[in-house]
């Protein structure tokens, strides 16, 4: 139950067939180049992989389309074969764990956090007095929870991927989740992306979908910023941002998925969104002055459970 296959396609590379040349020497040094990782016990990134024989390979894309066919092809996660992915994602808060022997607590971390380690399987001790992991879509309000030491008013652990969610900050979440056994709060932009991204975190990507038991974290509640927030919380019509024809597109393609429709809150304030037509970015409760999200919007939304 470990592994989930793209699909049950099989694409066969055959040795003598002048047509599979590039592929199959692609692939068989791809296989090299990880055998001589996992013969050492060190790790390496896709980046590294890639300029190990830049000739052959040409473009990064091709070096990292094999890798996840290796990882298929034997049945393993990409992890597992020691190419981690670089370091993107940062965590602040209530946190202290031990990182391949040194002592690591977050709280201390100052402003900008502690990159995550793309290792996280050298990570021991892990302890922490939070009550819930607040995860945060942008790097702007990660800093404004951070400056503002968030977590010493309302005890928790701070993480953010600056965006798109990354390979290791989706493994460090689940393995917190799963250790410390907290909820996991999201705070994302009031649009549909803000939303695919939780649902990358909570589903898994289709790229990366044969390793998704190791990399998604169920349950994830959303905090906000919800359509209903807008008018609830009298964000100003100039900081409502009309929905692209892409958007209220993307939006009713994410009503069809089963893990919204699972949750009829989710459907409701999606429905929401997509008739007033209006979006909003986390940055809109900063019109109310810069401290507003770390003072007014996220102590009585916590206080109030109010999330769903």
């Amino acid at each position: 139950d470990r592994i989930a296959l793209k699909s049950d396609k099989i694409t066969v590379r055959s040795f003598v067939n002048t047509a599979h040349v590039k592929k199959t020497a692609v692939t068989t040094r791809v296989m090299q180049l990880i055998h001589n990782v996992l013969n050492k016990n060190i790790h390496i990134t896709k980046r590294d992989l890639f300029y190990t024989d830049v000739k052959l390979f040409v473009d990064q894309a091709a070096s990292d389309g094999v890798l996840d066919d290796v990882a298929c092809m034997l049945g393993c996660t990409r992890t597992s074969l020691n190419v981690v992915a670089s370091e993107k994602g940062v965590v602040v808060g209530k946190l202290r764990f031990v990182d391949d022997g040194d002592p690591i607590d977050c709280s201390r971390m100052g402003a900008g956090g502690k990159a995550i380690p793309p290792f996280t399987d050298r990570l021991t001790n892990i302890e922490s007095e939070a009550k819930f992991i607040l995860l945060v879509e942008k790097d702007a309000a990660f800093m404004r929870l951070a400056e503002d030491r968030f977590y010493n008013s309302y005890p928790c652990i701070i993480i953010t991927a600056k965006g798109q969610p990354d390979v290791a900050t989706r493994m460090f979440l689940k393995r917190l989740r799963e250790e410390l056994k907290i909820p996991v709060l999201g705070l994302v932009d009031s649009d549909p992306y803000g939303l695919k991204i939780l649902s990358v975190y909570m589903s898994g990507s289709k790229n990366m979908s044969y390793d998704s038991a190791s990399l998604t974290t169920k349950g994830i509640k959303w905090l906000g910023v919800r359509p209903s927030d807008l008018d609830r919380y009298n964000i100003p019509e100039q900081c409502r941002l009309a929905m692209t024809e892409n958007d209220i597109k993307t939006g009713k393609a994410m009503l069809q998925e089963d893990w919204v429709q699972k949750n009829p809150e989710w459907v409701k304030e999606l429905n929401l969104m997509i008739r007033t037509k209006k979006k909003a970015e986390i940055q809109a409760l900063s019109s109310f002055g810069f401290q507003y999200l770390t003072q007014v919007y996220l102590p009585q939304k916590i206080k109030r459970g109010d999330w769903i």
